[in-house]
């Protein structure tokens, strides 16, 4: 489908995610609408965007559909859309299993439709400097990772076999990166603690995954969920054999909303959007591939292998 001038967008989730996604397609001149849910009123009254109460209609009245709502919702309204021949954006992770995730790839590729996982952290304009810069210190040997935020407010995010889950949701983040700029993995270690609960994870909780690369290179890999009112931190250390790289989002002073770096920095969000519009209308690629969205989620399903028995996972 051949996008107009003003791109018509058509927002599925009414969460805490929703108000960057809908700032950023108003950047880009876009008209937007949302899906009749709880809060989508609220976002309608503020950013003056239409309300729309079926999901057919919405899907119908736009070009790019932009899901933003609980995982385990992702493969259904996705493939609504594509049958109907309207571009996807969806957030991390694409789905809640590996083999959803490349159901939805292949039913975007059936479609002739372009389907893009909204992986945020590499437009962040500090990770994307270490990816650039990545080469400089020759052979990786050594990535670490943390991210720590508030545990979130939406009971669904601790339903670790429903969609939720602290490595599904929070540390997939830093599972892309690694990807991202040290390639392929081989090999996944996972603990947590505290472990779920029947299936049902309790913060405060983190967890923290091992990967072992193709080249050899080792990531470790940290996420907390805390208390109402942790500020919101992430770090990254790169160490290669001639040099190293770091960046940490306590270098850059306060950080608004939890989400977003300071006003200094480029709008991530806003400039992943732009990426992808960019990509639909010249068919190109944009940073983040439907392919990459299938590899963040075959780690998070690794993860959660490891977690169960106890052991490494071979990939």
């Amino acid at each position: 489908m051949e996008i107009t001038a003003a791109a018509r967008v058509g927002i599925v989730g009414a969460g805490g995610i929703a108000p960057l996604h809908v700032a950023g397609w108003l950047a880009l001149g876009a008209e937007v609408g949302i899906l009749r849910r709880t809060g989508a009123e609220e976002l309608a009254g503020r950013y003056g965007i239409r309300v729309v109460d079926e999901l057919d209609a919405l899907i119908d009245g736009c070009e790019i559909v932009d899901i933003v709502s609980p995982t385990r919702t992702h493969l259904d309204i996705a493939r609504r859309a594509f049958i109907a021949g309207r571009h996807v954006v969806c957030e991390k992770p694409l789905a809640v299993t590996a083999s959803e995730a490349e159901r939805m790839l292949q039913a975007a590729a059936d479609a002739g439709v372009r389907l893009f996982p909204a992986h945020v952290v590499r437009y962040f304009e500090g990770y994307r400097r270490l990816q650039e810069r990545i080469d400089s210190i020759g052979a990786l040997l050594e990535l670490t990772f943390r991210r720590t935020v508030a545990a979130p407010a939406s009971a669904w995010f601790y339903a670790q076999d429903a969609g939720g889950g602290l490595i599904r949701d929070l540390m997939i983040h830093d599972l892309d990166q690694a990807l991202w700029l040290a390639g392929p993995v081989v090999e996944v270690s996972a603990t947590q603690d505290p472990p779920a609960v029947d299936g049902i994870v309790e913060p405060p909780v983190s967890a923290h995954v091992t990967l072992t690369h193709a080249n050899g290179a080792i990531s470790h890999v940290r996420a907390d969920w805390f208390e109402p009112g942790t500020p919101f931190r992430s770090t990254a250390e790169v160490t290669g054999a001639i040099g190293s790289l770091r960046f940490d989002t306590a270098d850059l002073g306060v950080v608004r909303e939890g989400y977003l770096p300071p006003a200094s920095e480029t709008d991530p969000y806003g400039a992943q959007l732009a990426d992808f519009l960019d990509a639909v209308r010249t068919g190109g690629d944009a940073r983040v591939t439907p392919e990459d969205g299938v590899a963040a989620v075959a780690l998070v399903d690794a993860a959660y292998a490891s977690l169960a028995a106890g052991r490494p996972v071979m990939l």
